[in-house]
C-alpha cells in the first residue's frame, strides 16, 4: 500500500513539474481552442487529414488572426495575416522548417527544402544559376516540346463526359524537370520507374501528413515497427533507384570543362544544354559537394519540380473549365500578337501577354500548392498582437492568407483583374504562393513559365467545359494542396 501511495505521489509529482515547465504566460494569451489537460489538442486530430484540413479553416473563421494549438508538448501557433506573415517569412532568424518536416527527411534528407544555416546558404547559391534568364530560355524550349505531346495525349480524352487530367499533368512536369534541370529524357524503362514514382511521392507526402497528426507516431523506433513504416521503406528504396538511374545517366556524359559561369551567364562550351544537375555535378568534382549531397538535391528538386506544378495545373484547368470567358480572352490575347501557326514564342514575348499572366496569378492565390508553410521558432518575436516565444511551431496557414476578405474583396471569386493594376490595395506579404523573403522558392520563374506554356497549348488546341466545380472539391491535409476526389474537365476541339 505504501509503494502504492509513493508511486502515485510521485507521479502526480511528475504532473505538477511538466505542467509549471509547460507553461507559457506569452503563448497563453495567444488565442485559441481549449484543450485537455496534459493532451491539450492532441485528440482533436485523431479523425484524420480531411477533419484536420476543415478543422483549420473553422478555426481561421473564429480567431480572425492568428490561434494556437497544442500536440503533447508541441506548442504551435497558426497566423494568417500579412503584417506577422511578413514578419517571419523576411527574417533570416525564422528560415529553419518546422518539426513536422522531420518526417519527410528520410526522403529528401537535408537538400534545399529543409536544410538551414550555412549548408542552406551554400546550396541555394550554388543552384541559383540554373534558374538565370539565358538558362530559363533554353528550358523554355523544353517545355514548349513537352507542352505540345501534353496536347497530343490529350486527344484521346476529346468528346469524352469527363476527364481526370492529374495523371497527364504528372507525367508533362515529371518529364518537364527531367529534361531541364536533370538534363535527361526518360526512356521506356525509367516510364516505368516514373509511374512508380509519381505515387511514391503521392504515399510519402500522405505518411508525412499521418505521422503528423498522430502523436504517437512521432517517434522514429515506433513508427518503424508499423505497416507504415515499412511501407515508406519499400517506398523510399524505389524512389532512391529512380533517382539514382537520373543521377548516373547524366554523370556519364558531364565533363567539367565544358561548364562556364559567368556572373549571370552559363553556359557549355558544346551543344549540350544546361541543367541544375550539372553545376552539382561540377561542385561533386571540386569537393564542395559529395555524392550524398547530390543525392538530397536531386531528391528535392524533382519533387518541388514536378508536383507543385501538376497541382497548380490541374486547378488552373478546373478553373478556367468552369470560366469560358476567361479562355476565349486568353485566345483572343494571344492572337492579338502572334500568329495562330507559330510554334514558339520567344521568352521576352510572354511577358506581352498580360491577361494570361493575371490568370495564373489569380489560380495561385485561389489555389496555392503549398497551402502552408512551417518554421521553427528559435528566438522570441513580436507579432502584431502577441508574443511568439522562441520553442513554438509557427504555421502560416497561405491558403487562409490568400483568402481573407480584407485584401481581395470577395476572395472565393476568380477575378483576374485584380492582377491588372500596376498598384495592387493588398499588403505585400498578403499573396506568397511561392513563399517569400530569403527562403523563397528558387524556381518560382520557372513555374510560372511552365504553365504559362502548357495553358496556352491547351488552350489554342482544345475547350474546356466544367464537370468539377470549385464548391465540389473536398481537400485533405497534405503537403500539397489535394483534393480527395479527382478534378474532372471535360475537353473538346477548339472549331
Amino acid at each position: 500500500m505504501l509503494w502504492l501511495l509513493l508511486c502515485f505521489t510521485a507521479g502526480l509529482l511528475a504532473l505538477i513539474i511538466y505542467y509549471k515547465v509547460d507553461k507559457n504566460e506569452d503563448f497563453d494569451k495567444i488565442p485559441g481552442p481549449k484543450g485537455l489537460f496534459l493532451l491539450h489538442n492532441t485528440l482533436d486530430f485523431l479523425e484524420g487529414p480531411v477533419f484536420a484540413f476543415y478543422y483549420f479553416r473553422q478555426l481561421t473563421q473564429k480567431y480572425k488572426q492568428l490561434f494556437k494549438l497544442q500536440i503533447g508538448n508541441k506548442k504551435i501557433v497558426a497566423i494568417y495575416n500579412p503584417e506577422d506573415a511578413e514578419t517571419i517569412l523576411s527574417d533570416m532568424k525564422y528560415i529553419t522548417k518546422g518539426y513536422p518536416y522531420k518526417f519527410i527527411k528520410p526522403w529528401m534528407v537535408e537538400g534545399l527544402a529543409l536544410s538551414t544555416g550555412a549548408k542552406w546558404a551554400f546550396r541555394r547559391k550554388l543552384l541559383t544559376p540554373a534558374f538565370y534568364f539565358n538558362i530559363l530560355k533554353i528550358y523554355k524550349i523544353i517545355l514548349e516540346e513537352n507542352s505540345r505531346k501534353l496536347v497530343e495525349n490529350l486527344k484521346c480524352e476529346v468528346g469524352q463526359p469527363k476527364t481526370d487530367v492529374e495523371h497527364y499533368l504528372q507525367n508533362f512536369t515529371l518529364n518537364s524537370i527531367c529534361e531541364t534541370a536533370m538534363g535527361i529524357k526518360l526512356d521506356e524503362e525509367s516510364k516505368d520507374f516514373a509511374k512508380e514514382y509519381k505515387q511514391g511521392v503521392f504515399d510519402l507526402s500522405n505518411l508525412a501528413i499521418v505521422r503528423t497528426l498522430k502523436l504517437w507516431m512521432h517517434s522514429d523506433f515506433i513508427f518503424s515497427l508499423t505497416e507504415l513504416g515499412r511501407k515508406q521503406k519499400r517506398t523510399l528504396q524505389m524512389m532512391n533507384k529512380f533517382r539514382d538511374r537520373v543521377i548516373d545517366t547524366r554523370r556519364e556524359t558531364f565533363k567539367e570543362d565544358d561548364l562556364i559561369i559567368e556572373d549571370e551567364d552559363v553556359s557549355f562550351k558544346g551543344k549540350k544544354r544546361l541543367a541544375m544537375l550539372d553545376l552539382l555535378l561540377q561542385a561533386e568534382k571540386q569537393g564542395t559537394i559529395d555524392a550524398d549531397g547530390i543525392k538530397e538535391e536531386v531528391d528535392t528538386f524533382m519533387f518541388g519540380g514536378h508536383d507543385t506544378s501538376a497541382t497548380a495545373l490541374q486547378y488552373a484547368l478546373m478553373v478556367f473549365a468552369n470560366n469560358l470567358d476567361a479562355q476565349e480572352r486568353v485566345i483572343q490575347e494571344y492572337n492579338e500578337f502572334f500568329s495562330p501557326t507559330d510554334q514558339s514564342i520567344p521568352l521576352t514575348d510572354l511577358g506581352k501577354l498580360k491577361y494570361l499572366d493575371c490568370c495564373v496569378k489569380e489560380c495561385l492565390r485561389l489555389y496555392p500548392s503549398v497551402p502552408v508553410i512551417l518554421r521553427n521558432i528559435e528566438h522570441s518575436v513580436k507579432l502584431k498582437d502577441n508574443v511568439m516565444p522562441a520553442g513554438t511551431q509557427c504555421i502560416i496557414l497561405i491558403y487562409d492568407l490568400h483568402r481573407r476578405e480584407d485584401q481581395f474583396p470577395n476572395p472565393n471569386e476568380f477575378q483576374p483583374e485584380r492582377f491588372m493594376t500596376n498598384n495592387p490595395t493588398w499588403h505585400p506579404y498578403a499573396y506568397v504562393p511561392f513563399s517569400a523573403g530569403p527562403r523563397n522558392c528558387i524556381g518560382q520563374k520557372f513555374a510560372l513559365i511552365e504553365m504559362k506554356l502548357a495553358i496556352l497549348a491547351i488552350l489554342r488546341q482544345y475547350r474546356l467545359l466544367p464537370v468539377t466545380k470549385p464548391e465540389d472539391i473536398a481537400y485533405t491535409s497534405d503537403l500539397m494542396l489535394r483534393s480527395t476526389e479527382p478534378v474532372y474537365v471535360k475537353i473538346e476541339e477548339r472549331t
